[in-house]
């Protein structure tokens, strides 16, 4: 028997639109959906908080965000204390995020793990892989992390960024593709 469809994702392997799962894919991403609808129309801090844990299948009530925010999956998105998350953030966590304790993530920001195969006959397939973001770093406003992405402790990503390498502890990058600026001493 094949290992479920979110399990081989998170591994890293490639999967392609004729997986017997690959419906899973959609009817999970609309279980979160009708969560997100519900979380993004809550003017109660709690309410959000509540909805949030859902999604994520974890219990946190120090993440504050300022919604909307979108996710496709959020069962492999796992968020530290003390976490500010602002307006119009797009994390698409099928290849698992994790942010850890004290960051700040600017309105706008993307965490993508999912990227498609460039070999043109797997193509339309789907491979993932995870993003971490250490402690007390801090998300730029419009920046996209891509998959595979580390952002190092104190780290700062400038707005606008596109950031498709790793960035080292108490580095700043910016650009597209980011680069390091300087270092924060």
């Amino acid at each position: 028997m094949q290992d479920d469809i979110f399990i081989r994702l998170k591994n890293g392997e490639i999967v392609l639109p004729d997986d017997s799962q690959i419906h899973l894919l959609r009817e999970k991403s609309y279980q979160t959906r009708e969560l997100l609808l519900q979380l993004n129309q809550s003017k109660n801090v709690e309410e959000i908080q509540n909805y949030l844990n859902q999604i994520t299948g974890e219990e946190n009530n120090s993440v504050a965000i300022f919604t909307p925010i979108y996710i496709n999956y959020g069962k492999n998105l796992k968020i530290g204390k003390n976490v500010f998350i602002n307006f119009d953030c797009t994390f698409l966590d099928l290849g698992g995020i994790t942010i850890e304790d004290d960051v700040f993530i600017g309105p706008k920001v993307s965490l993508v793990t999912e990227n498609h195969p460039l070999n043109p006959e797997h193509r339309k397939g789907l491979i993932c892989e995870p993003i971490l973001i250490k402690r007390n770093a801090w998300i730029g406003a419009n920046a996209t992390i891509l998959a595979g992405v580390t952002i190092g402790k104190n780290a700062v990503v400038a707005a606008g960024a596109v950031v498709s390498k790793d960035v080292p502890d108490n580095a700043v990058v910016g650009g597209v593709p980011a680069k390091i600026i300087k270092t924060i001493k």
